[in-house]
């Protein structure tokens, strides 16, 4: 998209996806499992929209939907 994009901030600040510790952000990139991201000169950057639409995709009512 063409919005703004957001740096992901070092462990000790708060992640760019609130309730989301930038650790696990880390972590999901590893696996491909959280939201798209772009990596410019080594720092790791969110698209506001990725981070929207993908906690939108992984919204749940109940255990048994997941």
């Amino acid at each position: 998209s063409g919005g703004a994009v957001v740096l992901v901030k070092p462990p000790a600040e708060p992640a760019p996806l609130p309730g989301v510790a930038a650790k696990s952000l880390e972590n999901w990139r590893t696996l491909g499992l959280g939201p798209r991201f772009n990596k410019a000169g080594g720092r790791v950057l969110y698209d506001p929209a990725d981070l929207l639409a993908w906690r939108n995709q992984n919204r749940f009512g109940s255990t048994s939907e997941v």
